[in-house]
């Protein structure tokens, strides 16, 4: 059974959260996935979930966080009982310049992934298109990274995936049995959805879902989550894109 969830990222700009769950649950929705500015106030987020059947079981959450205080993050991801969380980022002035920094960062995910592995939980690292620029050995950052960091999960962003002009199947069939999620989001043909980022609803862009879904399922990947970086219309977005997903 594939579990198809929504990030609330993309509803930032929607307050309040409280109504953004309503319109999920009603759309038809049953998970979401997190994102680090929410667990600024979790007891707040708690009562917005009041009164909705939707579960959070993922999340983004710092790096900040996940390296400087482990036993917060478990916290927080026990008390909403999540299954996993994903590393979302690395500002640009804090990313490596070469090959060696970027399996140096790897070594220091897998030391950050300790105490979440042990604690039974699902730890990974979420790309965005700076991970799949070659570095001047040729290879990817997200494969230096994979490789030294053995236990680490991915949670494949096919969006930035093919932004960065890869085949997501590709990359599918690569890390099949290391890939804990994906988020599904579409792209744009070009120059179409100029005030959206050139982002679309899922199974509105050109993303090719049928050969997508048939690898992920090939994968053994059941966990989908629902994304788009910025909407101009969120309930229209989460609508079409589960309507899409619901199909694949």
């Amino acid at each position: 059974m594939t579990h198809i969830s929504y990030q609330l990222y993309c509803s930032r700009n929607f307050p309040p959260l409280s109504e953004t769950l309503k319109m999920l649950s009603a759309a038809g929705f049953k998970e979401v996935e997190g994102y680090g500015a929410l667990f600024d106030d979790v007891d707040a987020v708690k009562v917005a979930f009041e009164g909705t059947d939707l579960k959070m079981t993922s999340s983004h959450i710092g790096l900040d966080l996940m390296e400087g205080d482990p036993a917060k993050a478990i916290e927080i991801i026990r008390d909403f009982g999540m299954r996993a969380a994903f590393v979302p980022y690395l500002q640009e002035d804090e990313r490596p310049t070469d090959a060696a920094g970027w399996t140096a960062f790897g070594e220091r995910l897998a030391k950050i992934s300790e105490p979440f592995v042990a604690a039974g939980i699902k730890f990974g690292w979420h790309n965005h298109d700076f991970e799949l620029v070659a570095t001047e050995t040729g290879e990817m950052p997200l494969d230096l990274m994979m490789a030294a960091a053995p236990d680490m999960m991915l949670e494949l962003d096919l969006g930035w995936v093919t932004r960065a002009g890869e085949d997501p199947v590709a990359w599918i069939n690569k890390y099949a049995g290391r890939i804990a999620a994906v988020h599904i989001k579409d792209v744009a043909p070009a120059g179409e959805n100029t005030d959206e980022d050139g982002w679309a609803d899922v199974g509105h862009g050109t993303m090719d879902w049928a050969a997508i879904h048939a690898a992920l399922q090939a994968a053994g990947v059941d966990h989908y989550v629902v994304e788009h970086d910025n909407p101009s219309d969120h309930q229209r977005m989460a609508t079409r894109s589960l309507a899409s997903a619901s199909n694949f």
